[in-house]
């Protein structure tokens, strides 16, 4: 139950975010408009209702819609003072909070199927639902890095446990002292890589928390694409012999586990 409140917490919050993103600037609202060209639409006895930093709300002899400042021809752009800059940075925000609503979804489902869960033979929780597909058993995708933001690490002969996460999501977040123990007492059978799909720029300014492992960049998700990775934080271990062996949030890995699959996968 605590694991379910503290979610629909998170969505709740996330919500908010979302709505004091779209804060109206009402801006001429109200405002009638004979002909809006946007592209090769036209809309014609247009009535603005409002405004935002992105996006302009309309009623037309059509019904209702909404554009994009940025797709309008200039003089309108001026007119309704859009500001690019800013524009990008609200945009960005609400992309990222979308993404962390979903997140939050995904661990609000988990939290809520914890009774039913089932532990398998080698002491690992098996997940409800895997949000991604399945290479359980088989060779995995090949793990694409832009860059390493850590040393790059030596993976011959070890065992790869490869992380897909951002700094924004919270979910991820609280996964990593959970990942710094793994490494910590495997270190001497297995690498845990972070491997996120944003900019250098973005992951370094998350201080804390400190990760005690790789980092790494696929800023074109690559990886994630082929894998089909659809909530996060999702990881993959992957024995000496590049074979997956386990799959799913990163918290259904347990110790005991791991180290069960260690002994049983190792040569």
């Amino acid at each position: 139950m605590q694991g379910q409140t503290s979610n629909k917490g998170a969505r709740l919050g996330i919500v908010a975010a979302i709505a004091l993103l779209s804060v109206v600037l009402t801006v001429r609202a109200d405002e009638p408009i004979p002909v809006l060209k946007v592209g090769s639409e036209v809309y014609s006895n247009v009535t603005v209702t409002s405004v935002t930093a992105t996006d302009i709300y309309f009623s037309h002899a059509r019904g209702i819609g909404n554009v994009k400042l940025k797709n309008l021809d200039p003089d309108l752009q001026r007119h309704f003072k859009y500001d690019a800059a800013r524009a990008a940075v609200v945009e960005k925000q609400q992309l990222q909070a979308n993404a962390q609503f979903r997140s939050n979804m995904v661990a609000e489902a988990a939290a809520a199927a914890v009774p039913h869960l089932q532990i398998d033979e080698d002491g690992n929780v098996i997940p409800p639902k895997l949000y991604a597909q399945s290479f359980l058993g088989r060779r995995p995708p090949q793990i694409i890095v832009d860059q390493w933001l850590t040393p790059p690490p030596m993976v011959d002969g070890k065992f790869v446990l490869v992380e897909f996460w951002t700094t924004w999501a919270e979910p991820c977040r609280k996964a990593i002292s959970h990942l710094n123990e793994l490494q910590a007492k495997f270190k001497d059978q297995l690498v845990v890589i972070g491997l996120s799909n944003e900019i250098e720029e973005d992951i370094r300014k998350m201080t804390s928390p400190h990760m005690d492992y790789s980092v790494g960049t696929d800023t074109q998700a690559r990886t994630w694409n082929m894998l089909g990775v659809q909530g996060i934080p999702h990881v993959i271990l992957i024995d000496p012999q590049n074979t997956v062996r386990f799959e799913g949030q990163p918290d259904y890995l347990t110790e005991k586990g791991l180290t069960n699959l260690i002994a049983r996968y190792s040569n």
